[in-house]
C-alpha cells in the first residue's frame, strides 16, 4: 500500500476493509472475507441463511518432505440446517475447492450455534411536502455532476422522511 496515491482514485471501503480484515483471518481462522462473502453462491441461498464458514483447520506439516494433507473447515450452523450440510458435505467440499482453485478442503466439521442475523428494525419512512423536495433539490441545485447531484438528493429525501 505504501507508494499508492489514492488521493484521485476513489477505492470501495469494501476493498479497503478486505485489506485489514484479510491478513486478520487468515491467521485466526484460517479463511477469507472472500470465502465468507461468497458463502451463498458455494452453498445456496438455503443453507446460505442458516451456516457460516467459522475456521479452516490446516493440519500441520512437521517438515517440507511431509505430503499436503487437505484442510477441515469447520461450519456453525442452526441445529435444523446441520442434517442438510451433512447429507451436502461432499458437494459442499467440491464446490469450495473450486472457489478456492485447488484441492484444500478435505474435511467438514459442523459446529451447531446460532448463526442467522438479526433483521434491522425498519425505518418508519414519512412522504416530505414539495417545499421539502424542492428545498432539497435547490441545496444541491450547486453540484455539477449529474450522478452525484441526483444521488444527494435521493440521499436528503431520504433523511427527510426517515425523521
Amino acid at each position: 500500500m505504501a507508494g499508492k496515491s489514492r488521493r484521485h482514485n476513489p477505492v470501495p471501503v469494501s476493498d479497503l476493509m478486505s485489506e485489514i480484515i484479510d491478513p486478520v483471518l487468515a491467521k485466526r481462522a484460517g479463511i477469507t472475507t472472500s470465502l465468507i462473502q461468497s458463502w451463498d453462491e458455494i452453498v445456496g441461498a438455503r443453507l446460505a441463511g442458516q451456516s457460516r464458514p467459522e475456521q479452516i483447520k490446516w493440519n500441520r506439516r512437521m517438515g517440507d518432505d511431509d505430503p499436503f494433507e487437505p484442510a477441515t473447515i469447520i461450519i456453525a450452523c442452526e441445529a435444523f440446517a446441520a442434517l442438510h450440510i451433512q447429507h451436502e458435505t461432499s458437494e459442499i467440499i467440491s464446490r469450495i475447492n473450486a472457489f478456492l482453485g485447488y484441492s484444500a478442503i478435505g474435511r467438514v466439521k459442523i459446529v451447531q450455534k446460532p448463526v442467522a442475523a438479526q433483521q434491522p428494525a425498519k425505518i418508519s419512512r414519512r412522504d416530505i411536502s414539495q417545499a421539502q423536495k424542492q428545498k432539497i433539490a435547490d441545496t444541491v441545485s450547486g453540484v455539477s455532476d449529474d450522478n452525484l447531484r441526483k444521488a444527494l438528493e435521493r440521499l436528503g429525501k431520504n433523511v427527510a422522511s426517515s425523521n
